[in-house]
């Protein structure tokens, strides 16, 4: 195994993760946002309301792009599969 290809499966890997966590990560950051500006315009500082709100919001993430993130990775790990014999040899 040549180092060049231990970089670009652990580039892939990373890139795989990255996507994988993306739309989650997206719609968390995204709730939070409106959650944090309407608490900044009604002045209540309430730690926890943003909580609920933020675990809503990634279930319906993962409800909605949980196909994707399935079939994304399922590709991935095809191709990394199918890549051992030339890693190997």
């Amino acid at each position: 195994m040549n180092p060049q290809s231990v970089i670009t499966l652990g580039q892939q890997a990373l890139y795989v993760m990255l996507m994988i966590a993306a739309p989650m990560l997206l719609a968390a950051l995204l709730v939070g946002l409106v959650v944090s500006i309407l608490q900044a315009a009604t002045q209540i500082n309430e730690m926890t309301l943003s909580f609920i709100p933020k675990l809503v919001a990634m279930l319906a993430a993962l409800v909605i792009a949980g196909p994707w993130m399935i079939a994304f990775f399922v590709d991935y790990m095809r191709r990394l599969f199918e890549a051992i014999p030339t890693a190997i040899g």
